[in-house]
């Protein structure tokens, strides 16, 4: 999938099937991008994944699959940064208003719809194709926002009212902790806060984000009309396999 094809695939509400990459070394995003995901879910919010990591990771499997970073936070720098390096999107973590929202856009848009500030990186082709760059990137950069706090919630029909959001990503553990109900995601409160941000989104024809570690997680939430799945995480794979073969071989034995 090339980055023009995320976003709008994305915009179209098509289902996109990804995973999460959470540990900071490209051999393990090269042989996951070999298996045929749509697209990755970078974390550099939570773990040991930097900048320097995410621009090492981009370099080998950016070409060959659209590669979105969950940023630290709603700033203007962390978002500058992922994108100069070449990020098909960014996830920004903890958008609880509007006023964040509109800020986010700002950030990811050159001028005139934004005031993304402009720099010499890998996503211009270290300058050599500039200009190419700074006039598609504001139609193929995916901006997607979490929510996953209930003031996100509570916000929820201003924030998918913000023009140039993409896609509302959800955040169950985040959102049932907020609501002191930590881990519980299946408590009927915090079903009914989802399905809220879930029938906004819908309402403005925004694709919805979801992530599982099993596949019947995930599949709960495409029935309740997800379509950016993201499905397990490096360390994950790693663990349940390996877990696996030592199994079998000691049965064997």
């Amino acid at each position: 999938m090339t980055q023009t094809d995320f976003r709008a695939r994305l915009l179209a509400q098509e289902k996109l099937y990804g995973t999460m990459i959470t540990l900071p070394t490209p051999a393990t995003a090269e042989i996951l991008a070999s298996i045929g995901f749509d697209w990755f879910f970078i974390d550099g919010e939570h773990g040991a994944i930097g900048i320097t990591e995410i621009l090492g990771i981009l370099q080998a499997v950016s070409h060959q699959v659209a590669c979105i970073v969950r940023v630290p936070e709603a700033s203007e720098v962390c978002i500058k940064q992922v994108l100069d390096i070449g990020a098909h999107g960014i996830i920004v973590p903890q958008v609880n208003d509007a006023a964040t929202a509109r800020n986010v856009v700002r950030w990811s848009r050159y001028a005139p719809q934004g005031i993304r500030g402009v720099g010499l990186a890998r996503a211009h082709g270290y300058g050599q194709s500039f200009n190419e760059y700074v006039k598609t990137a504001n139609d193929l950069i995916a901006v997607i926002v979490q929510a996953e706090h209930r003031d996100a919630v509570a916000n929820i029909e201003s924030i998918v009212e913000v023009e140039g959001i993409d896609a509302i990503q959800l955040g169950p553990y985040d959102l049932s902790a907020s609501m002191n109900k930590l881990g519980e995601i299946d408590d009927p409160e915090v079903v009914s806060a989802i399905g809220k941000v879930l029938a906004a989104a819908q309402s403005r024809e925004l694709s919805v984000g979801c992530f599982g570690v099993t596949p019947a997680a995930v599949q709960q939430d495409i029935t309740r009309g997800a379509n950016m799945i993201c499905a397990g995480t490096d360390t994950l794979f790693l663990a349940s396999g390996s877990r696996r073969m030592l199994k079998s071989i000691r049965e064997d034995e």
